[in-house]
């Protein structure tokens, strides 16, 4: 990204010279002078009021000076700094003294971004990011550095760069907190000596190659389906150990065996329509071919019908 394609929150925050910082009231000011000096001239026919006038006219539109609440003015006198003005209205002595920059003490935001960047695994990523930050010196920020907007951006956007190149893909894709963190200090370091402070930067958005992308989802679908097969083969062995130890509790005792395997097969019974195919070994073994075991699954007692 160029410096030309700066984003902030709007336009350009700096404001060169003083003439361009004329104030609405000033303005005003100004040209009634004028107008009135003209008037007492055509009035008595001398051109003496309206010199003068137009004179403190011209003089009151550069002379008077109005900074708004959030920002400050750099006045040089003769080029030499004598101080900052503001917020609020303030004189300055045309040619003598110009207000070289309006400082915004607002938070401004600053997009940038780094494009093909290698990670530290040599993976190629676009990053798009957004910074928070703020002049809290007027002084440094417009005698320091050329213009501090620029810098900001073109070490917000080196700082980035060079952390990316420090970081793993899978670190930078699920610890945007902390890169976040580092970021903020980083640019801070740089920007302090500026009178700038850095907020909080914030990573919007990590932009891997397509092709990654396909076999990253892969990946985290073949660890699904592994994970999956793992789950399973657990509940398989503890199902198993379950049967074992149920084996051991009917191993010596018959009866319970036998009580187990009739109401398994009187569960299968009950449903409506079924259908169960028992060996004649087990039912030989269960007594189900007597007429006591065909009364038991029939849910009848022998002698209760022919006392009814």
């Amino acid at each position: 990204m160029a410096p030309s394609s700066f984003k902030g929150t709007g336009p350009s925050q700096v404001k060169k010279g003083s003439a361009s910082h004329m104030h609405p009231a000033a303005i005003t000011l100004g040209t009634v002078l004028i107008l009135i000096g003209s008037g007492i001239s055509a009035y008595t026919d001398h051109p003496a009021p309206a010199i003068a006038l137009s004179a403190i006219g011209v003089y009151l539109m550069f002379a008077l000076q109005v900074a708004s609440q959030w920002e400050r003015a750099i006045v040089l006198k003769m080029g030499r700094f004598v101080g900052q003005r503001g917020p609020g209205a303030f004189w300055i002595v045309p040619i003598r003294d110009t207000v070289t920059s309006w400082i915004d003490h607002r938070i401004r935001t600053t997009s940038f971004n780094a494009e093909q960047t290698l990670t530290k695994d040599t993976v190629p990523v676009d990053v798009d990011a957004v910074l928070f930050w703020v002049v809290w010196d007027a002084e440094k920020a417009a005698l320091e550095v050329a213009d501090y907007q620029q810098a900001v951006f073109w070490s917000a956007q080196t700082a980035l760069r060079d952390l990316i190149g420090k970081t793993f893909l899978s670190d930078m894709l699920i610890g945007r907190e902390k890169l976040d963190t580092e970021l903020q200090q980083i640019i801070d370091q740089r920007t302090t000596g500026w009178g700038i402070t850095v907020q909080s930067v914030e990573i919007r958005d990590v932009i891997i190659p397509t092709a990654l992308q396909d076999a990253m989802s892969r990946q985290a679908q073949a660890e699904r389906e592994r994970q999956a097969r793992v789950i399973l083969g657990d509940a398989e062995a503890q199902i198993a150990q379950r049967f074992v130890e149920a084996g051991k509790a009917y191993e010596n005792n018959p009866t319970a065996l036998h009580l187990r395997a009739m109401n398994m097969l009187y569960e299968g019974l009950k449903e409506k329509g079924a259908m169960i195919v028992v060996p004649s070994t087990a039912v030989e073994s269960m007594g189900l071919g007597t007429i006591s075991g065909l009364t038991a699954l029939s849910g009848r007692v022998p002698g209760q019908e022919e006392a009814v």
